[in-house]
């Protein structure tokens, strides 16, 4: 039932993203525009700095967008259906939870090009990272558990059970 959920929100989503710039000293608008990713599900987008990532749930890809210009990259190709990015805390690495892979893809952010993936467990549906940057932590909601994942070698370790339906993440600085 949950997964059929998903799949028809991911029909009904639109395609294109509004990318607004913010100056942080005012809180006011500094740049708008939008941005059309070339998507029906487009999902989620994050950034650190001056590119911000967007999950495309129904083309397996994620969008890079530069976002001084608004102006989208070359797609990136990651696991089925995409669902929520994390950057490191140093923006090298940004991880991409493929919700009905089961798996995880890291990119690499200087090169925009995708790791293999990694193996978490049923429905990643989140991740966080840890503040020192050495942990990225992937929600699984079907298994019930969250799989610790190094970002030095991007290798899964033990999951930890947590409990039915997990869906959110927030780790502490």
């Amino acid at each position: 039932m949950r997964v059929m959920a998903k799949v028809n929100w991911l029909r009904a989503a639109i395609a294109s993203l509004m990318v607004v710039g913010i100056a942080l000293a005012s809180g006011s608008p500094v740049a708008a525009g939008s941005v059309t990713t070339g998507a029906a599900g487009t999902r989620e987008a994050t950034s650190p700095g001056p590119v911000a990532y967007v999950a495309n749930s129904g083309c397996c890809t994620v969008t890079p967008i530069r976002t001084a210009s608004n102006t989208p990259g070359a797609k990136i190709r990651v696991g089925v259906t995409p669902w929520k990015i994390a950057i490191t805390p140093n923006g090298a690495t940004a991880y991409v939870t493929n919700d009905l892979a089961g798996t995880v893809t890291p990119i690499n952010t200087a090169t925009n090009k995708p790791g293999p993936a990694i193996i978490v467990g049923n429905q990643p549906f989140r991740i966080g990272i840890t503040p020192n940057g050495r942990t990225a932590y992937a929600v699984n909601e079907g298994a019930g558990t969250v799989t610790p994942i190094s970002t030095a070698t991007n290798t899964p370790r033990s999951a930890i059970k947590v409990g039915s339906g997990p869906e959110a993440i927030a780790i502490t600085p």
